[in-house]
Parts: C-alpha cells; sequence; structure tokens
C-alpha cells in the first residue's frame, strides 16, 4: 500500500552512500517502490554509476511531477543549483552549501505538494557547518525551516520495534538535564498520533522506560522515575492508550517483552538506539513526528570507509522510501475520512 505520488530524496552527503544506495534502490527494487526523484548532481552520479559498474540510467528531469513517468526507463534526478565534485570518502565540505540545497529543496517541494514526502540521505555536520548549517541534526533543522517552536520528534521503525528517544543529539548529561515532565509528555502525545495515523494502529500500546538501573529501584537509584517520568506517564493516558512504565531499559527489549507493546518510549539517544540497530540495522527507518510534511531516512550513517565500492546495502533506504509514501497514504485517507 502506497500512494502514486512521489517522494523526493535527497542527495545526502557526497562522499557517503547516499548517491549508491539510491541507484540500487532504482536498480534492484524500482518495481516495489513509489515513483521516487533525487535532488542531486546528475553527472556526479553517472560518474558514480561508472566508478562503482552499478547499471543505473540517469535521467534529468525538471519537476518530482515528472518522476513517476521518468522512473520507468531511469533514476529521475533534479539537478542543482552547482555541479558536485567531491570523491567517495573524500573530504566534501567543499560541497556543503549543495548538501543543503538538496535540503531544502526538498522540504520545498513537500510544502507545495509536488512531492507526497521526502527522504533524506544521511548527512555529516561537522562538514557542512562551514556552509551556514547550524543545527545538531537532520531533524532539528527539518523542524527549524518550517518554523517549528517545539522540535520534531524522532521515531526509529523496524520489522521488529519502534522506539523514540525522548532527548536526541545532546550529551549524556545534557539529556538527563532536559528530561521534563512537559518534555516527556509532549513525545508520548506525538507518539500515540503517529501510531495512530501513520501506522494505523487505533489502540496503541506504548512502553515507557525509565532512566537509572532497574528503573530506580524505588527511589534507591535515582528519582528521575518517581519525580518526572511517572508523573508524565499518568498526564498522557488517554481513553483507547495503553502506558506502561517506568519500566527497566535492560528488560524491555527482548522479544517476549517487544510483543506487550507497539512502540518504546526511551529517556535518550542510545537507549533507543542501539536496541533498534542491534535488531534493525539494514531495515530501520528514522521518521520525523509532529512535522507538517513526511519525512523518513535510513538509519545509517553515511559510511565513507566503503563509500564507491558498491557494496552498501540499500534496503534502509528501500524501506524509508516505501514508508514514506506508505504514511502519507494513510495521512492522506485519514483526512478524508
Amino acid at each position: 500500500m502506497v500512494s502514486d505520488r512521489p517522494i523526493v530524496v535527497t542527495m545526502g552527503d557526497p562522499a557517503g552512500i547516499g548517491g549508491e544506495t539510491a541507484m540500487l534502490a532504482w536498480n534492484d527494487h524500482r518495481a516495489f517502490l513509489p515513483p521516487f526523484c533525487v535532488f542531486d548532481d546528475p553527472d556526479r552520479l553517472r560518474r558514480l554509476a561508472l566508478l562503482t559498474g552499478i547499471h543505473c540510467p540517469i535521467v534529468e528531469i525538471e519537476s518530482p511531477s515528472d518522476a513517476a513517468v521518468a522512473s520507468l526507463d531511469a533514476l529521475p534526478v533534479i539537478p542543482l543549483s552547482r555541479p558536485v565534485s567531491s570523491l567517495p570518502g573524500s573530504d566534501s565540505t567543499p560541497d556543503g552549501t549543495m548538501v543543503i540545497e538538496a535540503i531544502d529543496r526538498a522540504i520545498d517541494a513537500v510544502m507545495r505538494g509536488s512531492a507526497v514526502g521526502m527522504t533524506t540521505n544521511p548527512i555529516q555536520k561537522n562538514r557542512i557547518y562551514e556552509a551556514g548549517f547550524t543545527s545538531p541534526g537532520h531533524t532539528e533543522y527539518l523542524g527549524e525551516s518550517v518554523g517549528m517552536v517545539n522540535r520534531p520528534i524522532m521515531l526509529l521503525a523496524g520489522p521488529n520495534l519502534k522506539v523514540v528517544p525522548v532527548t536526541i543529539h545532546l550529551s549524556l548529561k545534557d539529556s538527563i538535564e532536559a528530561l521534563t515532565i512537559d518534555e516527556i509528555v509532549r513525545t508520548l502525545e506525538v507518539t500515540i498520533s503517529s501510531l495512530k495515523y501513520d501506522f494505523g494502529i487505533q489502540h496503541p500500546r506504548v512502553a515507557v522506560s525509565g532512566l537509572n538501573p532497574h528503573a530506580g529501584e524505588s527511589g534507591h537509584m535515582g528519582r528521575e522515575e518517581i519525580d518526572i517520568i511517572s508523573p508524565a506517564i499518568e498526564r498522557a493516558k488517554k481513553p483507547n492508550v495503553e502506558i506502561r512504565g517506568p519500566l527497566s531499559g535492560d528488560t524491555m527489549f527482548h522479544q517476549a517483552a517487544r510483543e506487550t507493546y507497539d512502540a518504546a518510549v526511551c529517556m535518550y539517544h542510545d537507549q533507543a538506539l542501539i536496541p533498534m540497530k542491534t535488531l534493525d540495522f539494514e531495515n530501520g527507518v528514522n521518521v520525523s513526528m509532529g512535522l507538517p510534511f513526511v519525512r523518513t531516512s535510513p538509519d545509517h550513517g553515511t559510511a565513507y570507509n566503503i563509500a564507491g565500492s558498491a557494496t552498501a546495502n540499500p534496503l534502509s533506504l528501500v524501506s524509508a522510501i516505501r514508508m514514506a509514501s506508505e504514511i502519507a497514504l494513510r495521512r492522506e485517507q485519514a483526512s478524508e475520512g
């Protein structure tokens, strides 16, 4: 079940594996994907195809609306305003402005309605700071770009698990200091809404982790569970929704435990992403909840060490493109009915 409107895919870091996975996604999986196009330098992708031996014809298009027809015979690419010269695994800092341009143009396409959703290829933030990128990550940048006061919330989804970290791109020390009742309640409310309208789960079940070992041991190993997390859970409870916690993080992710909930809300980045990437590294998808448009991304990084070798696995990007289309279709159906 996917939308017939296109997904726009960003270039990502041109020294990483984004170009290869985009070409492999079209070459090997296009029969099972919605139409999609890439904001990139077409000549860069042609050079990359020759270098890697990936058989992927490239066609330039002017608009996402051209993607459906064009993608029957080639990977549709909307050219960026300047050539991109970075080689796989090289320093891509000089192309930082084009990395940002690809993101901005994808945002514009989904906000104008010419695309049904966007999928972002991985970036390396420290290589685009010189080009004016000041956000901690993609998620925060997208929210700032559309004027959101509160940042979007990150959900990681795979075949075996969905996880949501309350805090994301902060040090562990700062993450603990950033935990508040209001932020946990907001995270729970946005997560519940997404489970209903993006994933079609009418009666969501949410497990909430504690912060401390053994969920604080009744205050003997920390009081955050008593003073912050439990009050937030009580405030977020509503009819037809099951919220359980705070639970001990070390027993939340074995198979029997995972069968009792639809998503796990965790207190900080690694508490959520370590089990997610352990279970579903090749198929994991990052979904930005709370945005006024659909955004997904593969759940891996730039992988400079294998860039240019044609060994990158495209399945996470394939899953991200497909999930963006599925979410968009569910939102359309919900708005109509």
